[in-house]
């Protein structure tokens, strides 16, 4: 197994730099040695470390630990995070403890024994890949968030939007978990960085979480994290989602569709606002805001053996409804000039103006996929039209099922249907009649819940 870990040892005496270099080094990637603790700032500028072993007295005759407490003060103000192990002599607790409240992590008693200082060692080396592993987290985080928050923002000046923005003016900037309903493709995860954007947590991290795409064997796993050895490819500790995103905001999408079973543990997490690792038996602790998204209707979210009505209870402190596009038409015309705007930029297009007769069609058309439906038909038409402007035929939409007919862009050119948009129909078709219900909608068809959520992502319903 290989080794991890980069171990710096600080003390006076030769000796025992030999001895903890000849022991660690069976145990540790690298280990660092210096008797002289004005070279600490160079190495740890210069290479990576992990924990620092640091000794507390360095001159002849000197006992008080007064340099030891200068030296960690100096590797913290370099590195903050630094974990750092203080070496005291028999009788040195109080100067231990001292050093503890000053930021070192733990402390070894000298003459050392092996096996302890190799253990404390390991867990001060696991401690500090979690917490790399929690800042990149936090920081990819942000950057993503940033980006998000640069762009995509609410668009419509419906009755029906202005309702739900003014839902989140008023809950945002509180603690309160909030549940978002609505059909496949209305926005729902938009609704949810908008909650983080006006929320207090802002400048903290938005973690999502699709649930659906999640096995039932790997759940526990990926949101609760898992220890070294927990289960077969379990190689090293990792932190769970809900502890990365500690601070912030967890957005749970898909919440509707998880087993029973899964969301009695998953209440279980709320309730003590604690989670377990996978191997572990010890708790953590988690200070996260809570949204979460379904496209179960309401009434089917009621049934008891669809969802646990105590963990909706917990989940729903603030309910919003998100309206389908057919119930917010007057948005439509700023929706597709947000858009067009939006593709003629990715593509390095210039904007082209959507004809009269597109406009009314596409303002008529009811868009089972919702607004998704509406920025793939876009995107597909500032990508394939050969005009001047986007006019009818540019846009793939396909009318009800009680209507008849193709598509009016297979109308105007006199194309046959093909298998990629009978299969897209049938998806559409599918999750209609089960109001988005993936479970439902795959058994339909004969195919498993991962394979529905490819095909939607490949025809991106």
């Amino acid at each position: 197994m290989a080794k991890t870990g980069n171990i710096l040892v600080v003390d006076d005496d030769q000796d025992i730099l030999i001895a903890a270099r000849l022991l660690l080094k069976r145990h540790f990637a690298t280990v660092s040695t210096t008797n002289r603790p004005d070279q600490i700032k160079t190495i740890l500028n210069d290479r990576e470390i992990d924990a620092v072993l640091l000794d507390m007295n360095f001159s002849l005759g000197e006992n008080t630990g007064t340099e030891g407490l200068h030296w960690l003060d100096e590797i913290l103000s370099i590195k903050p995070d630094m974990i750092i192990i203080v070496i005291t002599a028999h009788g040195g607790i109080e100067l231990a403890v001292e050093a503890m409240k000053k930021g070192a992590t733990d402390f070894i008693v000298k003459p050392w024994e092996n096996e302890k200082l190799v253990s404390t060692l390991r867990t001060a080396v696991r401690l500090a890949h979690y917490g790399r592993e929690t800042e990149n987290l936090k920081n990819r985080n942000r950057e993503i968030q940033h980006i998000l928050n640069s762009q995509d923002r609410m668009i419509g000046d419906s009755d029906a939007i202005k309702q739900v923005m003014e839902i989140i003016r008023q809950a945002a900037p509180t603690e309160a978990n909030i549940m978002i309903l609505g059909e496949n493709g209305t926005g729902k995860e938009l609704i949810a960085r908008e909650i983080h954007r006006q929320s207090l947590r802002s400048d903290s991290g938005l973690i999502t979480v699709d649930l659906g795409s999640i096995s039932e064997n790997l759940f526990e796993s990926e949101l609760f994290g898992h220890k070294k050895g927990a289960f077969t490819d379990a190689r090293e500790d990792r932190i769970g989602l809900m502890q990365a995103a500690e601070g912030g905001t967890l957005f749970l999408d898909e919440v509707g569709n998880l087993p029973l079973a899964l969301q009695t543990k998953l209440l279980t997490t709320l309730e003590r606002r604690q989670v377990t690792p996978v191997g572990s038996n010890k708790p953590v602790g988690i200070n996260i805001r809570l949204i979460s998204a379904t496209n179960i209707n309401p009434e089917a979210l009621a049934q008891d053996n669809i969802f646990r009505q105590d963990l909706r209870y917990r989940l729903n402190t603030v309910e919003i409804h998100v309206p389908p596009l057919r119930d917010r038409r007057s948005d439509i015309p700023l929706l597709l000039d947000y858009f067009v705007r939006h593709y003629a930029r990715k593509y390095n297009q210039l904007v082209r103006p959507i004809s009269q007769d597109a406009h009314r069609v596409l303002t008529e058309y009811h868009w089972p996929g919702n607004i998704r439906e509406l920025r793939h038909g876009v995107e597909r038409a500032m990508i394939l039209a050969k005009g001047d402007e986007l006019g009818v035929t540019d846009f793939p939409i396909q009318p009800d099922d009680d209507e008849g007919g193709i598509s009016p862009s297979a109308a105007a050119n006199n194309e046959q249907i093909t298998l990629e948009e009978l299969e897209r129909n049938a998806l559409e078709s599918a999750l209609r009649r089960h109001q988005g219900n993936i479970s439902r909608a795959a058994r339909e068809l004969g195919i498993t819940r991962a394979s529905l959520y490819r095909r939607m992502e490949k025809h991106e319903l």
